[in-house]
């Protein structure tokens, strides 16, 4: 059986990864295989393998290109430079992935900037569409300075949105300022962010007692997307407040919003911004995918805001 190389899980290396080798993938007839060029890391995978099971393959986003197009004729064609999603094992040199979850690339666009586009991308950007509207709203984005929160800044802005942003550290309030917040806070609790609200829509990340700040700054009628919970703690409502002012509070998950439109025509519309100008990924950590451990373990710490990028060689 012929192999390749791909991240692998391994409880006496770095941040728990390391790279192994692994069967080679056999598409079925609905997925193309791609060569992959550039990946990205999310909190929430690095998390899990922190406690999966040794020898499991994470990862979930990709860019590179197509070396065999769908046998059934659907998607990009052979040598079309793509990004694309996988619900795990997206992390290797060659990944077999259903046509629907992959968008063709403009030539302005890199591996790199691709790479960090599906997870973090998507979540922002359904998060968005669930609010009626971004013209003129108020908006707040918690966790702004991570990989979702940043992209959710930018369009949430560009779309005509009045943003402000949570942040945990201060240092952090400068960066999300020039992503096009109007107004930024650094606070643990959240409490700081009623001095700019109500808000129209928030897109929430933290939990907790963030969370309940979020919901006492609420407009009426207001609705706040649920997708994270990094932050933990307690969470104390009223209950009656939210029945009051008539607020939806709903969760995201973007493999199940995946049913609302496919990955490929989500990640065609955050390729399009970013060739545009609109949309401008921070890639904070760049560096060969051979130092992974590095890179997965300093994201656990916080170390970098925005995303980190593996190039693939």
């Amino acid at each position: 059986m012929p192999t390749i190389r791909a991240v692998t899980v391994d409880s006496e290396s770095p941040a728990h990864l390391t790279i192994s080798s692994v069967e080679a993938p056999v598409p079925a007839p609905n997925e193309a295989l791609v060569r992959v060029h550039a990946i990205s890391l999310n909190r929430g995978e690095v998390r899990g393998a922190q406690n999966a099971r040794p020898g499991s393959r994470p990862g979930w986003d990709i860019a590179g290109v197509i070396e065999e197009p769908a046998a059934n004729g659907a998607g990009p064609k052979n040598g079309d430079r793509v990004v694309g999603i996988l619900p795990t094992a997206a992390w290797a040199e060659l990944v077999a992935v259903p046509a629907a979850n992959l968008a063709v690339l403009p030539d302005a666009v890199s591996f790199a900037q691709a790479s960090t586009l599906p997870v973090a991308g998507l979540t922002a950007l359904y998060a968005l569409d669930r609010g009626d509207g971004l013209i003129g709203r108020n908006v707040l984005v918690t966790g702004a300075s991570g990989g979702v929160g940043h992209l959710g800044v930018q369009m949430a802005a560009n779309g005509g949105a009045r943003v402000t942003g949570l942040v945990r550290q201060e240092k952090h309030i400068d960066f999300v300022r020039e992503a096009g917040a109007h107004h930024v806070y650094a606070d643990e609790t959240g409490a700081a962010v009623k001095e700019s609200g109500p808000f129209n829509l928030t897109l929430e990340s933290v939990g907790g007692p963030v969370l309940a700040s979020a919901i006492a700054a609420a407009a009426m009628f207001g609705r706040i997307v649920c997708y994270g919970a990094s932050g933990g703690g307690d969470l104390n409502v009223d209950g009656g407040l939210i029945q009051r002012n008539r607020l939806t509070i709903s969760g995201l998950g973007v493999f199940v919003d995946l049913n609302r439109e496919t990955a490929g025509a989500g990640l065609g519309r955050l390729a399009r911004m970013v060739e545009a100008g609109t949309l401008k990924p921070h890639i904070a950590f760049e560096a060969p995918w051979t130092d992974v451990g590095n890179a997965a373990q300093q994201l656990l710490d916080r170390a970098y805001p925005g995303k980190a990028v593996l190039l693939v060689s």
